[in-house]
């Protein structure tokens, strides 16, 4: 079994997608008119692309306007709320760049923090399930973050502060597969506390509790071995992080540039097929998979 495509489609270019917005919010790269407007179609095409691939991973996916509707206790329908303030902000200060070659700051300033707040929302999605303590920490935030802003900087041209938001992606993501691998153990759930019965002795499953498959099993119960799992975590890296270093330190090159967004979109799509691949939900204890 293997993460769900859509999933891994949208929590990657969503993210890069509201990283360039925050950018362009904040005027970088300062454009007007049709330079503008390349720059805003290509955020557009990644943030609108990656929240409507989320919705194919919907059971109902008709039903997605009722996203809206929980907001009071759903991350799902804040990410919903977050996004459309932020596309319409960033729609309406887009509009001005392009058709009245004027930045309307406020508008700007107001749709790159709602565009940071769009991708938190979709960490916290993610950070508060304590079923997959992988996730379950705080750092997952930070992770989504750094990574939305050194992609946004890079789309946007912003050589120096895309090397040094690179290093700090870099550094966090290595941060957060450390802490991940010991986050099961440090839970203190194991097949003991799961069906309660460590106080009469070991326990071992005898064999899984149904012979079929389950959501659980297909969405978050993944195998992957650990050889594979260092061997892809290294290639995410390299990808993510070190070629567009490498590239962006070069002399500039329209095409080095090219090949620095392109190594460091696929560097982030490998690691957000770890983090589902790793995901490790405390129900896969049942079928005796951890």
């Amino acid at each position: 079994m293997h993460p769900a495509p859509s999933v891994i489609f949208f929590t990657t270019f969503s993210g890069l997608g509201f990283g360039l917005l925050f950018f362009l919010g904040l005027g970088y790269p300062a454009v007007t008119g049709w330079m503008a407007f390349a720059f805003f179609a290509i955020a557009y095409a990644m943030a609108v692309g990656g929240l409507l691939a989320s919705t194919f991973h919907l059971g109902r996916p008709e039903r997605a306007v009722k996203a809206f509707t929980q907001w009071r206790s759903s991350w799902l329908s804040r990410e919903a709320w977050c996004a459309v303030g932020a596309l319409v902000l960033m729609g309406l200060y887009a509009a001005g760049l392009v058709f009245f070659q004027t930045r309307i700051a406020i508008l700007g300033i107001l749709g790159a923090v709602m565009s940071l707040a769009t991708v938190f929302t979709t960490s916290m999605i993610y950070t508060q399930l304590k079923t997959i303590p992988r996730w379950n920490m705080n750092i997952t935030p930070v992770k989504f973050l750094s990574l939305s802003l050194a992609g946004g900087a890079l789309f946007a041209g912003q050589v120096s502060i895309a090397l040094v938001l690179l290093v700090i992606a870099g550094l966090v993501q290595v941060f957060t597969w450390v802490e991940g691998d010991k986050a099961l153990a440090a839970s203190g759930t194991d097949m003991a506390t799961a069906t309660g019965l460590g106080s009469i002795g070991k326990v071992r499953a005898f064999e899984p509790p149904h012979t079929g498959t389950n959501y659980l099993l297909r969405e978050f119960v993944h195998e992957i071995g650990r050889k594979h799992s260092q061997k892809l975590r290294a290639i995410s890296l390299i990808l993510m992080v070190a070629v567009p270093f490498v590239l962006l330190i070069l002399p500039f090159s329209h095409f080095f540039a090219l090949l620095a967004v392109i190594s460091h979109v696929a560097g982030v799509l490998t690691a957000r097929w770890l983090f589902f691949a790793e995901a490790e939900h405390v129900v896969g204890l049942y079928y005796g998979k951890h």
